[in-house]
């Protein structure tokens, strides 16, 4: 019998374009723009500048392109970097039923085995779907989530990585299946790199998954192996991560059939998701009644456990660090109150330290509200209430944060998105040639000359 590793690659490796349904078609292209300018927008970010100065340092045969400064090394330091950019500001794409991922990081790892066989625009939009399709499935496939007993999701990307790079890059079915075998067994990621005080770890754990499946397609295509069974076998995911229940008809449930990729969701902040409905709500709140930040006396949310947990433990209450303050419920929802919104400057050294919105942290009171457990996460509702100086109070309720599926952005929004992400290492004449170069990616014949649209101007 074949493994499931085997269904999985004669999944990617079949693909056609022709027989991608439109829609989805479309939403990679929104995925791959929004995701371009999430990177863009992190080139002069501190740990960004380390990692680029360390995959300089490395060299490497010059056959891939890291977005933003266009320096051109290998396949393997162009993913990492590139994964980085992507997800350094926590601005990227966001999907979370049992378990949470951010799928955009694997996009990196298309491009780059892509740019170094010189496919066309098709193709990788055939290696964005192939990411896609695969991950979402594996964010469906664990009962509870792996995230739920202390795995980051980066353990699943392991498992996706190998066969988007596998596709790009030509490999056989023996070969992807021994590609997903060298990954999916040496990267599993423990959930603590998004716990307590955070470090550059909270956004590389997944890019290192990414850059682990490249380089391990590459190995393959050498004729290294890797085990076939890496999933159901013994000593494989299914019997080492016992205590979920896996489900291998949800992992392959549709594959090339059904399209998932529309029900993945986009950031409207650039901020860890469970905080996006408690922001929303206290904005909503404060714009409707025009309240103030030294006008509020309290402000109280209920939320889900683990948004009143991980997001709200004593560490979030003294962010000093971008990596930390975007993960902390209390700082976001006051960054929104006192500026009327969450932007990548609220995240910035001098903001940081903004007494106004040090003055309100304390005011903020988190809790954890069984109810919406128990609607979690089908629906990660929130609730804020806030009470002013002269004791009004004012409540809202928000279900699903702006760009959910159940609340959309348009096109025009993600291209408003870009072009502020962008607009710092783009000159607008650039942002509107990526913009419709994007849109138009099916008519490259080679996605290097995509990549170079992605290099600063300024």
């Amino acid at each position: 019998m074949s493994s499931i590793t085997h269904t999985m690659a004669r999944f990617a490796l079949g693909l056609r374009y022709e027989d991608i349904p439109a829609d989805a078609v479309r939403e990679a292209k929104r995925f791959l723009l929004d995701s371009a300018g999430c990177a863009l927008a992190a080139v002069s970010l501190e740990d960004m500048q380390a990692a680029h100065r360390h995959i300089v340092r490395l060299g490497g045969t010059p056959e891939a392109t890291v977005i933003g400064s266009g320096h051109r090394t290998n396949a393997v330091n162009a993913a990492l970097m590139n994964a980085l950019l992507v997800r350094a500001m926590d601005y990227n794409d966001i999907y979370w039923e049992q378990d949470p991922s951010h799928p955009s990081d694997i996009i990196p790892a298309a491009l780059a085995s892509a740019e170094v066989t010189h496919r066309d625009g098709q193709e990788v939009l055939v290696g964005i779907l192939i990411d896609y399709e695969l991950e979402l499935r594996w964010c469906l496939a664990a009962t509870p989530g792996v995230r739920e007993v202390g795995w980051h999701h980066a353990t699943l990307t392991q498992f996706v990585s190998p066969l988007v790079a596998a596709r790009l890059l030509g490999l056989t079915e023996d070969q992807a299946v021994a590609a997903a075998g060298i990954s999916g067994s040496s990267h599993f990621t423990l959930g603590g790199v998004v716990a307590g005080h955070l470090t550059n770890m909270k956004n590389t754990a997944d890019p290192m998954a990414t850059e682990a499946g490249v380089r391990a397609a590459l190995l393959a295509s050498e004729g290294y192996t890797g085990p076939v069974e890496v999933i159901e076998g013994k000593e494989g995911l299914y019997e080492v991560l016992n205590n979920v229940e896996w489900s291998t008809d949800v992992l392959l449930d549709g594959l090339g059939e059904k399209f998932l990729i529309t029900q993945c969701a986009y950031k409207a902040f650039p901020t860890e998701a469970l905080t996006h409905q408690p922001i929303t709500a206290a904005m909503n709140i404060c714009r409707a009644h025009d309240i103030a930040d030294d006008a509020v006396a309290a402000v109280y949310v209920r939320t889900t456990t683990r948004g009143a947990d991980i997001l709200s433990d004593p560490s979030k209450y003294k962010p000093t660090t971008k990596e930390t303050a975007d993960h902390s419920l209390p700082y976001c929802i006051a960054a929104a109150i006192v500026d009327g919104n969450v932007l990548p400057s609220s995240f910035e050294e001098e903001k940081l330290r903004d007494p106004r919105i040090w003055a309100l942290l304390p005011k903020i009171k988190v809790v954890a509200d069984p109810e919406i457990d128990g609607l979690f996460p089908a629906v990660k509702r929130a609730i804020v209430r806030i009470t002013t100086n002269d004791g009004t109070v004012y409540e809202e309720q928000v279900d699903y944060a702006k760009g959910s599926p159940k609340n959309p952005m348009s096109d025009d929004d993600i291209v408003a998105k870009f072009r502020a992400n962008a607009a710092a290492v783009l000159t607008p004449d650039k942002q509107a040639q990526v913009i419709e170069a994007t849109w138009a990616l099916e008519d490259f014949t080679d996605i290097g000359d995509y990549m170079r649209l992605l290099t600063s101007d300024r």
